[in-house]
């Protein structure tokens, strides 16, 4: 459905990460850290290790899960894209990814979260990948 799945840590040599989006409560809704903590094994791993994701341009994202004193573990996640050391973002192809992985995270929440409904309110606020 998503064309987004996980993948191994990819080799780091000559790239670098670029900051993308932070959702700094994932618990707001805690249906999604449960999704988060599923997907990526995060009751074994921690904060070992990011997990990563392949997008359907190909690239590979780092989510880089962040613990706050106090809260259940995952309380937020960094989505950084692993990109060539001196190579610019793709800006368009990078929204769509950014799309593809919200998408894929609603779909392994389930519950009341729907895909469509996500789609639905990227549509109203004309974000162009939601159209795709």
């Amino acid at each position: 459905m998503s064309m987004v799945a996980i993948v191994p840590a990819p080799d780091m040599a000559g790239h670098r990460l670029a900051f993308l989006l932070a959702e700094d409560r994932v618990g707001h809704y805690p249906e999604f850290r449960a999704a988060l903590v599923r997907a990526f094994d995060l009751d074994r791993v921690g904060l070992a290790a990011p997990g990563y994701l392949r997008a359907p341009s190909g690239q590979v994202h780092a989510l880089v899960f962040l613990g706050r004193s106090g809260e259940p573990f995952p309380s937020g996640v960094e989505i950084q894209a692993v990109v060539p050391a001196l190579e610019p973002l793709d800006e368009e192809a990078t929204d769509r990814d950014l799309w593809a992985i919200l998408r894929w995270l609603v779909a392994e929440t389930g519950g009341p979260w729907r895909v469509e409904e996500l789609d639905a309110t990227g549509r109203l606020y004309r974000i162009p990948a939601a159209r795709d």
